[in-house]
């Protein structure tokens, strides 16, 4: 069962969940500054990190899992939140140059056909960022946060995973070092902890980030993992009988 939206709406009410959102913010508006004249997509509960897109993309919208339910977004105006169904996005092919995707992929009934569906969807060469919770961190552990529930991944694992469903990852970041305590202390310094948590602990953010850029054709040499190659056995070839033979059989009838 999915962490549902009015879990995730007391958690990022909370000091721990803004500070958690304002940490992997900070990476995806690093990483995808501007996206001015693209089309944009959320996947999850990504609506908070689209924000800054809104003035200069041609188009913004966020989607939701129908078993988590969405909150309407933005406040003002018209609405841009829809419900979908995993692996039947209600939008025509080809669509999103930029997909970001958090609090989807984790509890997904089948992450695999999850991903084929946002290939369906992505532009040739459009680019998805995924942002799951970190095997190897902390917040996988904290079943308070929606980090702790579903599955989590290793950047190994995450990356066979969008391969498999034809995107190249590009690159790939973590968030979240400091401890899912929500002590004063600790989301007062929230930017320390990321700065000493990148140099000290690199590999135990509590979050992990991938930008992979989709693919249209599968690389000559390529092994396609989940195909079976099934070996025919040839038929064994029987001599017909020679016309001497032939004849030799008429003359003794």
């Amino acid at each position: 069962m999915r962490f549902d939206i009015d879990r995730l709406q007391a958690f990022y009410g909370s000091s721990l969940g803004r500070m958690a959102h304002e940490m992997v913010d900070k990476r995806v508006g690093a990483l995808w500054p501007s996206l001015n004249g693209l089309d944009v997509l959320g996947i999850g509960h990504a609506d908070g990190l689209l924000d800054r897109y809104r003035a200069g993309a041609r188009r913004v919208l966020s989607a939701a899992p129908g078993e988590q339910g969405a909150e309407r977004w933005p406040g003002e105006g018209r609405s841009c939140t829809t419900l979908v169904e995993d692996e039947r996005l209600p939008f025509p092919d080809a669509l999103f140059d930029r997909i970001v995707v958090r609090h989807a992929l984790e509890e997904a009934d089948s992450p695999p056909r999850m991903l084929r569906e946002i290939w369906r969807v992505a532009a040739p060469e459009a680019r998805i960022l995924i942002i799951v919770a970190h095997r190897r961190g902390l917040w996988t552990r904290a079943e308070a946060t929606p980090f702790g529930h579903g599955r989590s991944y290793t950047r190994t694992q995450l990356n066979r995973l969008l391969e498999d469903a034809m995107f190249a990852p590009q690159a790939s970041a973590r968030a979240l070092f400091a401890p899912p305590i929500g002590w004063g202390v600790i989301t007062s310094a929230s930017d320390a902890w990321e700065r000493i948590g990148r140099v000290a602990w690199s590999g135990f953010g509590g979050v992990l980030m991938i930008e992979a850029m989709k693919r249209i054709y599968i690389e000559p040499g390529k092994p396609v993992r989940g195909r079976r190659v099934v070996k025919v056995p040839r038929k064994k070839h029987v001599a017909e009988p020679t016309r001497k033979n032939s004849k030799k059989s008429v003359e003794h009838v």
